[in-house]
């Protein structure tokens, strides 16, 4: 849900302006209305307290200067070169470059090569070593021309190894030394100057939000007072109304209109809360909008759970969402998001167990599942076509009438019933003629009667989508565009509703996925596991893992999708709205 907001215009003398201002930011409820980013962004002074909080907020998220980075990172790759070196040089074995050297100056070359082990020819030169289908030898000759002309048609030159790799693993320990010794470097510093720079960025941040706002005031009177307005939720409003009175300054208080920019804070329960991040996604709600998460969360969980379609991965899914909520596992992409994890856990196992999967098992049809279970478990068809499909077309067929009539609400709260004829006219049509066609078919709806209502809502709706779609415009007019409008109607309502298939083709994928690992480990298995066992547990835990983290992409992406483009678009969610964000410290 959406807070109600008031809406205040502040008329203050220019000597009072600041004290005001400080107050209003330790009071913190009033969200300052803000001129268009382009008159604020391009003040020289703004720009220059911009830059310094990226700069303060890069060197704390970093942890350390850059020039103490850039050192640590050079170390780093230093290291890598080196490992690779050392990797290099072991297939040559111990040897000693500086004598190596020495049998140069005496006149002596030596060439190092590589070649397929079938390739080699023992005259070339010194075999070293047999390594992956390959030999490595050295060639010796006293001029730089190769005695036998024909190796190099068969054999690559490799470059002669700069150490050996004992030599190279003591530098690589030198280098791990220096490394330690950065590291404790950039300890050093954050022990010393973390706290600090975490006030600094505090302090550049509140003096970025004083600048908006004293940029955000129009001047009057050659500057003697000062006008800006702003909004406060109404839970707040006495609050405010006493300092205000207290302050002794001249405001108006009034309620947003069409066209003023208001601010949004959104009021939601618990569970509702888990979902808002995903509202963000897309665009917060503009203040005359209906708050969409109250619907898009309890939808998004169950079309989440259902592309899962698995009982299992809904317990592994309830893991991990527990253990990142608790804080006793930490992954960065998945910070904060511990709570709605566990949520879509339990709603995975719940479906999955109703739909009878559990890790790739079919519990349907699984001799050790009771028929007790097994007579709540959504299997069958319906028509000829699998009961689940059926599900998710009747799943979609009411997500996009909830849509439409969430539309046609929210428009007539808007703009009122004149401007909206022509969308309860859809309504009536749609919605209006699936209610009597399953009255009819399941309450024995007489036939008659049926005929006549469907008659009847076509008669009605006909005339809002043709004829009075636009109240006072020429009929003629009023009829095409209703015809353009019937077009679109017609090719999007049966594009968005057939959308709904791939919740059942997922979970389907899926399972089919699962059980196609669990056949292949017991093939692996046979009837003697004895030593059998290790295969058939890596093929089990890696399998389900690989299906899991694919099935949950899947499922977190199409559901996002069915939510963003089928039911906002049929909804006539626009989601443009700014958060609330009061000035305060």
């Amino acid at each position: 849900m959406i807070t109600q907001m008031k809406k205040y215009t502040f008329l203050v003398f220019h000597r009072d302006y600041e004290p005001f201002l400080t107050q209003l930011r330790d009071l913190g409820v009033v969200h300052i209305t803000q001129k268009a980013a382009g008159l604020i962004e391009d003040d020289a002074d703004l720009q220059a307290a911009l830059q310094h909080e990226d700069e303060l907020r890069r060197l704390l998220k970093q942890g350390a200067p850059d020039e103490l980075i850039a050192e640590r990172n050079n170390i780093e790759q230093r290291i890598a070169d080196a490992q690779e070196s050392a990797r290099k040089a072991a297939i040559w074995g111990e040897f000693d470059a500086v004598r190596i050297s020495s049998l140069k100056e005496a006149g002596y070359n030596l060439r190092f090569f590589e070649c397929s082990n079938k390739a080699f020819q023992e005259e070339w030169g010194i075999k070293v070593n047999e390594l992956g289908g390959k030999t490595y030898f050295v060639v010796i000759s006293t001029s730089r021309e190769l005695e036998t002309s024909n190796i190099e048609d068969y054999a690559s030159e490799i470059p002669q190894p700069e150490k050996s790799e004992k030599a190279w693993l003591q530098e690589i320990e030198h280098l791990k030394g220096l490394l330690a010794a950065a590291d404790a470097r950039i300890e050093a510093w954050q022990k010393a100057n973390l706290k600090d720079v975490e006030k600094q960025l505090t302090e550049a941040r509140q003096h970025i939000n004083w600048q908006r706002v004293t940029l955000s005031t129009d001047r009057l009177a050659e500057g003697a007072l000062c006008l800006f307005e702003g909004f406060c939720p109404i839970d707040k409003e006495a609050e405010l109304n006493a300092m205000l009175d207290a302050a002794q300054v001249y405001y108006e208080e009034t309620d947003p209109t069409k066209e003023d920019a208001t601010p949004i804070k959104l009021r939601n329960n618990k569970f509702t809360k888990l979902f808002e991040c995903l509202t963000g996604m897309y665009g917060w709600p503009n203040y005359n909008e209906f708050d969409p998460t109250p619907i898009l969360g309890p939808f998004f969980l169950l079309f989440f759970a259902i592309c899962m379609g698995d009982c299992g991965y809904g317990f592994l899914l309830m893991l991990l969402g527990w253990l990142l909520a608790k804080g006793k596992l930490k992954i960065e992409m998945f910070d904060g998001l511990g709570p709605i994890i566990f949520v879509l856990g339990v709603g995975t196992a719940v479906i999955g167990f109703f739909l009878g999967t559990f890790f790739g098992i079919d519990l349907y049809n699984a001799g050790w599942v009771p028929d007790a279970l097994k007579g709540v478990m959504i299997k069958g068809k319906v028509m000829g076509y699998d009961i689940q499909m059926v599900m998710a077309i009747c799943i979609g067929i009411f997500h996009i009438c909830l849509a439409m009539t969430i539309k046609a609400i929210s428009y007539t709260k808007r703009d009122g019933f004149r401007a909206t004829i022509s969308t309860w006219g859809w309504l009536l049509l749609i919605v209006g003629t699936i209610a009597t066609l399953i009255l009819g078919m399941t309450f024995s709806l007489p036939a008659e009667v049926t005929k006549w209502t469907l008659i009847a809502i076509g008669a009605v709706s006909a005339l809002g989508i043709f004829i009075f779609n636009t109240p006072g415009r020429n009929p003629l007019i009023n009829i095409g565009a209703g015809l353009w409008d019937t077009y679109n109607m017609a090719t999007g309502i049966l594009g968005d509703t057939l959308s709904y298939i791939r919740l059942y083709a997922l979970g389907l994928a899926g399972g089919m996925l699962g059980g196609a690992f669990n056949n292949l480990a017991s093939m692996v298995l046979g009837d003697n596991p004895t030593w059998h066992w290790l295969p058939f547990l890596l093929i089990i835990v890696v399998g389900h893992l690989l299906n899991l983290a694919m099935s949950a992409l899947g499922a977190f992406v199409h559901p996002l999708r069915l939510s963003f483009v089928e039911y906002f678009k049929n909804s006539g969610y626009e989601g443009s709205g700014k958060l609330y964000e009061p000035f305060k410290k």
